[in-house]
């Protein structure tokens, strides 16, 4: 698989893809753009391309050996858990305790860590990621697994989610109780746990979701707003995106020097804010203006 992520800007298109040679990011966003569409979304290769458009060492093959690998390791989950149910312990069996699928506070550091085919290659990863990688295999075994997106944390789930039979993959697999669900939602909001926040997580959400956590990455380190800003890119491909990513992604381009493009971008998402909130809309118009000043 690719060497390790450097991209700093895969903004623009590299020669290749349409005639036959490598792919380059307009590719891969395009095929993001239409898997993310689809009638039923495929997570492992929405998450795959993400990892694509981040590094631009990955090649098709590495994103075919990483769907290879996730088959492999389905494979492995013993064919009796068809019969005896018991996904949680088969699989933190499998991928916590064999194949050493983890989570260590380091990882909140690393670009890697929300890339699906770094995961696959390192074994570590996000929560979120981690759980993608149990959900794949998991689904591919035949379970009925479901993702959940507590706040402040991601976990897996078996069957009936009404039953909160849920395990965390980022602790190798261990299995939570209602009462873990309830105390993990208290330490991280401070509030007590909402029957809302216990839906199953659509493949679009969990994808924004990862989107997110690149975003916030990278909001950290603005010798990295390069990735900020594909991140932002791909995260208004989805069908469902908050509104307020369009300033985001225009701020990002003043700031990358690209002052006429981010400054028109300001000035048509203020036409849209005129409507729910003058105030910001005007605040959005002096800023396209302090960016249009800055034009040589």
């Amino acid at each position: 698989m690719g060497g390790g992520v450097t991209a700093e800007d895969p903004h623009g298109d590299p020669a290749g893809g349409p005639e036959g040679g490598p792919p380059g990011p307009s590719d891969w966003r395009r095929e993001f753009a239409e898997e993310a569409r689809g009638e039923r979304p495929d997570l492992a290769r929405l998450c795959l391309l993400i990892g694509a458009v981040a590094d631009p060492s990955v090649t098709r093959h590495d994103l075919d050996a990483a769907e290879v690998e996730l088959d492999r390791l389905a494979g492995l989950v013993p064919y009796a858990t068809r019969v005896t149910g018991d996904w949680a312990a088969a699989l933190a069996a499998l991928l916590g305790r064999r194949e050493g699928f983890e989570g260590v506070p380091a990882d909140y550091q690393r670009l890697e860590s929300s890339l699906l085919h770094e995961v696959l290659r390192r074994r570590r990863g996000l929560p979120i990621l981690l759980s993608v990688v149990w959900m794949e295999v998991a689904r591919r075994a035949g379970a009925p697994v479901y993702g959940l997106g507590l706040p402040g944390h991601f976990v897996v789930g078996f069957g009936d989610p009404a039953d909160l039979d849920l395990a965390d993959p980022f602790a190798g697999g261990r299995a939570m109780t209602g009462t873990d669900a309830e105390l993990l939602v208290a330490s991280a909001t401070g509030e007590a746990l909402d029957r809302s926040m216990l839906r199953p997580a659509e493949p679009g959400a969990i994808v924004l979701r990862v989107l997110n956590n690149i975003r916030a990455w990278a909001a950290h380190r603005p010798e990295r707003s390069g990735v900020a800003l594909w991140a932002v890119e791909l995260a208004l491909l989805l069908p469902s995106h908050p509104a307020r990513l369009r300033y985001e992604r225009a701020e990002l381009l003043v700031r990358r020097g690209d002052f006429l493009t981010g400054a028109v971008e300001m000035e048509a998402y203020a036409r849209v804010m005129d409507a729910v909130d003058p105030e910001a809309a005007t605040t959005i118009r002096r800023r396209a203006l302090a960016a249009r000043a800055r034009l040589n």
